[in-house]
Parts: structure tokens; sequence; C-alpha cells
């Protein structure tokens, strides 16, 4: 069930990345829009429901990138907790949205290794092509709190919001708004195929060895007998550039969703003079989830948690992304066409639905 999920990753992201692109192109954030359109009290619940799991995954990202450290270089992994995230602070205190991106973009190549760690895993490739097409479903508690896990951390609010920011950053206008969800759609590939080879990589390993995985270093020792020393590093060397990639974003983009909802002025080329509101936020951020790291727990816990987190917080701002940029009254003609809304609307349907079976078994047990 969960490989045919992974399958459906790209058409999903892509949808929602390209009505997120389409909102950037009209100038408006979503939580400007949610605001505008809603009021303040649906504009404060999505700012808890980004915020709260920004700050979860924050923890568990400083975390997994210090243990990441600590795999490659056999360092304590609280060593690398505050260098990590004051490199996170320094990068996004440039004050040049355009070199911030420029670091971050280079980041996803890295990415390839999990490719290779798939490859070197050996997997049974028939047995894994039998399980795309041919899917067991199952309502089980493991496997639907793994399935709305997936979608958590595939679908969850800070990858939309920070494609909104990204192109209204760019001063993307409202002609090129194809252009933008084209790129938005084409931009959703790679994460897409990202987690097809880590759930290849750990099926291939730690499923079909059982292990019990609770930290990074724990799942390269249960890799390194089944798929050799270069999968235990190239697995490292991935979840350092996940991290590095994805704790600036969580960080910026809390910052921005802050200053959106009271609507201060807030942007990663502003000045600490002319942004404290955002800058305050944005270091804040950073500081709290660097201390939670160092209090110690599992990254990988951790990491999961957040992951369901994120699935149970992602229908509110999705269906009001969905309301906002199919509204005439904000989006003008660039609004999205009927296609696009209905596909929002299914991918929306379809988290909303996950979360409802996982409360459902939550419930029952």
């Amino acid at each position: 069930m969960l490989s045919w999920l992974v399958v459906l990753l790209f058409p999903m992201i892509a949808i929602v990345q390209s009505i997120a692109a389409s909102v950037g192109t009209s100038q408006i954030s979503i939580q400007g829009a949610i605001k505008r359109r809603y009021g303040l009290t649906w504009a404060l619940l999505a700012l808890i429901a980004v915020v709260s799991v920004n700050l979860m995954t924050l923890a568990a990202d400083i975390q997994a990138g210090a243990e990441s450290l600590k795999l490659l270089f056999g360092v304590p992994r609280q060593v690398f907790v505050l260098p990590f995230a004051a490199g996170a602070a320094a990068l996004l205190l440039v004050r040049s949205y355009r070199r911030v991106e420029r670091v971050l973009s280079c980041l996803p190549f890295i990415f390839v290794a999990y490719g290779i760690s798939a490859v070197l895993a050996k997997p049974d490739w028939s047995a894994l092509a039998h399980s795309l097409f041919f899917p067991r479903f199952s309502l089980s508690p493991p496997v639907v709190t793994g399935a709305l896990a997936l979608l958590g951390t595939t679908l969850t609010s800070y990858v939309y919001y920070w494609e909104q920011i990204q192109v209204s950053e760019r001063r993307t206008p409202a002609t090129r708004a194809g252009w933008a969800r084209s790129d938005a759609a084409w931009g959703a590939l790679a994460p897409a195929i990202c987690f097809f080879f880590i759930l290849v990589a750990t099926a291939a390993t730690l499923g079909k060895s059982h292990s019990n995985v609770q930290t990074a270093t724990d799942a390269a020792v249960a890799l390194q007998p089944l798929a050799g020393r270069w999968a235990t590093a190239l697995f490292a060397v991935g979840l350092l550039a996940s991290a590095a990639l994805a704790v600036p974003i969580l960080a910026a983009t809390s910052a921005y969703v802050v200053t959106q909802t009271f609507d201060r002025n807030g942007s990663l080329d502003a000045s600490w003079r002319d942004a404290p509101i955002f800058y305050a936020v944005l270091l804040g951020c950073l500081a709290l989830s660097a201390a939670f790291a160092l209090v110690g727990s599992s990254p990988i816990a951790l990491l999961y948690a957040a992951s369901v987190a994120g699935g149970l917080a992602t229908p509110l701002t999705l269906w009001l992304l969905v309301a906002i940029a199919r509204n005439r009254a904000i989006m003008g003609e660039g609004r999205i066409g009927g296609p696009l809304f209905f596909g929002g609307t299914a991918v929306a349907g379809v988290v909303t639905a996950s979360c409802a079976v996982f409360l459902l078994n939550a419930f029952r047990s």
C-alpha cells in the first residue's frame, strides 16, 4: 500500500505546488489571502497549524543533521547541534533571498545518494514491480499511520507555503503563471523519486531484517552488513543534505507566516532594522529547536511523530489554499482553472480521508 502511495506522490505534490505557485504570482501571501477572505481567526488557526509542525520538524531535522555528522566523523551528536543551527542562521542572515535560494538549490543533487543506496541494497526488483502494480491494501494501525506520515512529510504545509513564497520573492508576474505552475510541477518530481528510493533501500535492508531503528546510528548499523559500508556513508550524506535543506526553509517559512499573518514587514531581502519581528521569529525558531535537540531524543522517532502531526494539520491549510486559489475576488483572472481546482480538491480529500481513518483507528484502540 505504501509503495503504491509513493507512486501517487508525484502527481499529488505537483498539483499542490502548482496551486501554490499560482497564488504566488498574484503577489498575495497565503496567510494574507486567508485573513482577507476568512478573517483573523482562520488565519491564526492556519498559523498554529503551520508553525507548530514546523517547530517539531525543525528539532527533528537539526537532530538528524547532527546525527549524520556523527556517522561521518564519529564525534558525539551533541557537538554538532549548535554549529548546525548556527550555520542555518548564518545562511538566512545574508539579507539576500536569491543567495539563499542558490545555496539551497544545490543540495537536492546530493539526494542521488539515496538512489545509489537503493541499488547497493540489492532489492528484489521483480517483487518490487509486483507490489507497485498489485499493492496489498490494509487499514491496520501501523499501515494507516505510515501512510499518514508519508503524506504529512511530503504534503506538509511548509512545502506549499514555501513554494508560494519563492514565486512571490522572485516577483513572478501573473502573465507567467503558466510557467510558474509548470516549474513547480516538475520540481515535485525530485522529492517523489527520492522517497521512492528511500522506500526501496529501507525495505530491502531494514524491512527484510525487521530491525528496530530508533536513531540514524541504528539504521547505519543495520544497513552495513546488508548493503555494505558505502551504503551507510551514502545514507549519512543523504540525511545531512535533507536536513541542511529543510532547516533553513522551515525556519524562514515560520517567520514569513507569522509576519504575514500580522501584516508586518518580513523578507529574507530585508535588513534587521526593517524586519525585526521577522528575524526574531526566524532565530527564535532555530534556537528553540536546537535547545530541544540538545535535550536528546530519538531523531527518527521525532521525525516520524512530526510527519504524523504534519499529516493531521495539513487538511486545514490545504483546503484553504485550494479555496483561495479558486476565488476570483482574491486571484482575479489568475485564479486556477477547473482541472487544477478539482485536482487540488481530490488531493485535499485524500489527505483528509487519511486523517479520518487514522483518528478512527486511534479512537478504537
